[in-house]
């Protein structure tokens, strides 16, 4: 990365996306948010991200944020919604940010997706799968846009989210059996590490913290390095 480009997050405004703002400007990396609504962006500013409000749903706003004399060297995304928030932007958000994201040239494109999402859909419990079906049909439609796009891709698929602090303990597996729980700043540290791994350049990865398995299962952990 040069001082000139900059890191362009989606879904800043909670939960593995402001986590990832935090770690992110911590790095003393230059970060531009898009944000639905100005709620949490002053609390932004003050870490140092530029925000841009607007909306993920609507291509106008995506292109205004993203298409300007600033080189974008890579987009993060982190946006989705539950299933009862009515029109998610899991899939048509994120094929936006994508669409503007070759228009624009961005380097490279991280997707945080979910385990259960394309070939991981194997980890889950037939109980985990009926609550959480709709959302993960959204998510591989997203995931399949990003490969579809000719973008250089990282997509990590977390397993059950938790908000406590980081436990330094959270792996990267390509294997898709893999099923356990992650704490959001975990997820956050191996999105930054991700950033400038070449490693990663269109790998799908899934996320997990070695210690909140939900089965005992040998897998290898994948090597940012």
């Amino acid at each position: 990365m040069t001082s000139a480009s900059y890191i362009f997050l989606a879904g800043a405004s909670r939960g593995v996306g402001r986590e990832i703002a935090q770690y992110l400007t911590a790095q003393q990396l230059k970060v531009k948010a898009l944000l639905r609504t100005a709620a949490v962006a002053t609390e932004l500013e003050k870490i140092g991200i530029e925000v841009v409000l607007g909306d993920a749903l609507n291509v106008g706003d995506v292109e205004r944020a993203m298409l300007t004399d600033e080189p974008i060297h890579t987009v993060i995304s982190t946006i989705g919604g539950l299933p009862s928030e009515g029109e998610r932007a899991d899939y048509p958000g994120n094929r936006n940010l994508i669409d503007a994201a070759v228009k624009a040239g961005v380097q490279k494109f991280i997707l945080v997706s979910s385990i259960g999402a394309g070939n991981s859909i194997v980890a889950l419990s037939p109980q985990v799968l009926a609550a959480l079906g709709t959302v993960l049909v959204e998510k591989d439609k997203a995931e399949q846009h990003l490969i579809a796009s000719g973008l250089t891709y990282t997509i990590i698929r977390p397993g059950g989210l938790k908000s406590e602090p980081a436990t330094g303990n959270g792996v990267l597996t390509e294997d898709p059996h893999i099923i356990g729980s992650i704490n959001r700043a975990d997820v956050a540290q191996l999105v930054g590490r991700s950033l400038n791994s070449d490693r990663t350049n269109n790998k799908i990865l899934s996320a997990v913290d070695r210690n909140m398995l939900f089965a005992q299962r040998e897998f290898a952990e994948f090597t940012l390095e």
